[in-house]
């Protein structure tokens, strides 16, 4: 079986020793992804749901690289840094995922690494 890791182009890939996505078999991998936008700046400071649609939409893009859909996810987890948003962060997650339904599991971290960000997510796919 081979592996394939997919990069996003990020300078931190290289330095802490990670891919955006690895693809092994029909299985896809994709790193902790946050509310990132293209120029590299936090999407929506302070809003849990912009931040959870931006992040799901880099983790879109990331499965498109790695010849996945959304609808080969088969497991979310979702990293807040405060619980009470769940509701505005689960709406979101229920945008890309409604009628997908996959294995998720929201908790609250006490931090992540830029104290900005409010959500990281990862997903497990399974091309099929």
């Amino acid at each position: 079986m081979s592996r394939e890791n997919i990069s996003s182009g990020s300078t931190w890939e290289p330095i802490i020793g990670y891919s955006r996505a690895v693809k092994v078999g029909q299985n896809v991998y994709i790193s902790g992804t946050t509310g990132t936008g293209a120029d590299g700046q936090i999407v929506g400071k302070n809003d849990p749901e912009a931040q959870t649609l931006q992040a799901l939409a880099n983790i879109e893009s990331a499965l498109k690289n790695a010849g996945a859909e959304l609808k080969h996810v088969v497991r979310t987890r979702i990293y807040v840094t405060q619980i009470d948003d769940w509701e505005k962060i689960a709406r979101a997650h229920g945008k890309f995922f409604s009628e997908i339904r996959p294995a998720t599991t929201l908790v609250e971290v006490k931090r992540l690494i830029d104290p900005d960000m409010l959500v990281e997510i990862d997903v497990d796919a399974i091309i099929f």
